[in-house]
């Protein structure tokens, strides 16, 4: 009975606009009030209360502290941290140290591929950076549904050059694949031809050639799982010397990378080497969190704490390190590039404390 009145309660919450937002900061205050170490309370705690908030085809709008405007389906973590953002208006829509490299690197950037393209969050932001020198960012999507907001997002936000793409990044043009798993959380795997929800394959370097593009300066993957693929896809631009070589920001996790040999092992990790990349990690947190003026943190890929139960994080691979001599960002050492709140601050908080 009590637990139907809660959630009568919050359906009630829910119907009207000004108390949902008014709930969500209260939750948001109550996660700065306790002190409970060891706990993630967002997940365990105040985040299932958001989610009992929203429909999974409930549209979200919101605005960046840059103007950026994002429409977006509340069907993810990555949904939820946004909603939930502290400021309200955010310089990022998700994992804020993510989103600034990339607009880093896309300063000097105008053909960019991303991988996983989802509702635009990077792609945005990317975009918007490289317009003015006609760049263009090539943003695969399979998930229809993802894809449409990302079109979407480019329209509201005034930009002309973001091309979606239906398929799926590859080691080959000829391969059908089918998303199985829940929306963000979705890996491939390979599908009859004419399956439902089947998609084509394409390499980098396929796709690029019938666009008739010789240079890529930017690659970015978070494909659960088929990063490597993609990046067997691209090796004719992997080879390219330093200047010319895209760099690459990619996910790694342990469901698909077994790194218990040590992350330099990997097949991922030696195809860049081989190439003449250097391997970072990047410090982040897996959500939306305010960490405006702090700098970049990286970890050279032989010094990166890996200890855990399975993860992911993002690295950075480049062929001139010396991008990351400027003031912006940070080498650190030993430590876990998963920044996490309720973990020890030694090795998941940034560098001077949360």
């Amino acid at each position: 009975m009590a637990q139907d009145k809660a959630l009568i309660a919050l359906d009630r919450i829910a119907g009207t606009d000004d108390w949902r937002n008014a709930f969500i900061r209260q939750l948001i205050a109550f996660e700065a009030a306790i002190d409970a170490p060891g706990v993630d309370v967002r997940e365990e705690i105040t985040g299932p209360l958001v989610d009992a908030l929203f429909d999974d085809d409930q549209v979200i709008r919101r605005t960046l502290s840059t103007g950026v405007v994002f429409e977006f389906l509340y069907r993810s973590k990555i949904a939820r941290d946004f909603v939930m953002s502290t400021p309200e208006a955010p310089d990022h829509a998700w994992e804020p140290q993510t989103s600034r490299i990339l607009v880093n690197l896309a300063k000097t950037a105008k053909q960019v591929v991303i991988g996983g393209a989802y509702f635009g969050d990077h792609a945005v932001l990317i975009a918007r950076e490289i317009a003015a020198r006609g760049g263009v960012v090539h943003a695969f999507e399979p998930n229809s549904q993802q894809r449409g907001m990302l079109t979407r997002n480019a329209q509201i936000n005034g930009l002309t050059n973001i091309v979606p793409r239906p398929e799926g990044l590859w080691h080959d043009s000829t391969t059908n694949l089918k998303l199985v798993g829940y929306d963000s959380f979705a890996s491939a795997e390979a599908a009859e031809a004419g399956a439902e929800d089947a998609f084509q394959t394409v390499t980098i370097a396929d796709y690029l050639k019938a666009q008739g593009i010789d240079r890529l300066d930017l690659i970015v993957l978070d494909i659960e799982g088929a990063e490597l693929g993609a990046l067997k896809g691209a090796e004719p631009f992997l080879a390219q010397p330093a200047g010319r070589a895209p760099n690459v920001l990619f996910e790694v996790h342990r469901h698909y990378v077994d790194w218990s040999n040590g992350l330099e092992t990997t097949e991922i990790a030696r195809l860049l080497t081989g190439h003449g990349y250097s391997l970072f990690a990047l410090r982040d947190f897996n959500s939306n969190y305010d960490l405006a003026g702090r700098p970049v943190e990286l970890i050279p890929m032989g010094a990166i704490h890996l200890d855990g139960p399975p993860h992911g994080f993002n690295m950075v691979a480049v062929k001139d390190p010396a991008i990351f001599d400027g003031p912006g960002y940070a080498i650190v050492r030993d430590v876990s590039p998963k920044l996490l709140r309720h973990k020890d601050p030694a090795l998941h908080h940034p560098i001077g404390g949360l």
